[in-house]
């Protein structure tokens, strides 16, 4: 088993960090949860996200746009900029865009250096992304930009990829990390549902599934699964 984040608080007693790492129970922590989209932050990651806030660390949800594809309508536009605020309220966090086109991201040189500065800025001590190899190309390019912004940062935050719509979008995702989302998944679920322009009645229940496989993995009721890249530096985790 890997990494586990047990029990209704992240104490340092409770946490078996793999080898080579260790965590700070006093620190209070800058968390960033990347996404493709408005959403995916909370689908993936909305159980761990709603632990660090309970514990007073600080979350920003960085989506890589605003979920509206060239050509929406005046009227529908932010939409999804509001489900995604009103999801980070409940969470505890705050949004972020980083200002590209749903369905139409851009990877070059400008690109990468624009992100970069906008994740420097932060000052992270953490950051989760998508699986590099997901079948939603916004997904892929963000994780991508993460990668990038966290080699040029000479890998100084602990690196962490996460899993959404197993089958649909994430495939071959084998999880060295586990936290236990028991306490949190009623939030996680009313942070989903803000998006309710998404049909979350259909996708949120695709998503409890896999918590709940990976709750019997990892010994919870339901747990959220993380990959973390091998070479990240000291896990810094919440505190109870």
């Amino acid at each position: 088993m890997g990494t586990v984040l047990a029990g209704n608080s992240l104490s340092s007693a409770e946490i078996q960090p793999a080898k080579g790492t260790s965590t700070s129970s006093t620190s209070k922590l800058k968390i960033v949860v990347t996404g493709g989209h408005p959403g995916d932050p909370e689908y993936g990651c909305g159980g761990a996200i709603a632990r660090y806030t309970g514990q007073g660390h600080e979350v920003l949800l960085l989506y890589l746009n605003a979920g509206e594809p060239e050509g929406t309508p005046e009227s529908k536009r932010g939409v999804r900029t509001a489900e995604a605020k009103k999801a980070c309220e409940i969470l505890g966090g705050r949004p972020e865009f980083a200002g590209q086109i749903d369905g139409a991201a851009v990877l070059d040189r400008a690109h990468y250096e624009q992100f970069r500065m906008l994740l420097q800025a932060q000052k992270p001590n953490v950051v989760f992304t998508h699986w590099p190899i997901d079948n939603h190309a916004d997904h892929r390019a963000i994780s991508m930009l993460v990668y990038d912004a966290w080699l040029h940062m000479r890998k100084s935050f602990a690196l962490y990829y996460y899993e959404v719509s197993n089958g649909e979008d994430t495939l071959q995702f084998a999880p060295t990390s586990y936290v236990d989302i028991s306490s949190t998944a009623e939030i996680k679920h009313r942070a989903c549902l803000a998006h309710a322009s998404q049909a979350p009645e259909k996708f949120y229940p695709l998503q409890q599934r896999v918590t709940q496989f990976r709750g019997i993995e990892s010994g919870f009721k339901e747990a959220e699964a993380f990959i973390r890249h091998i070479q990240s530096p000291d896990i810094p985790l919440p505190s109870a």
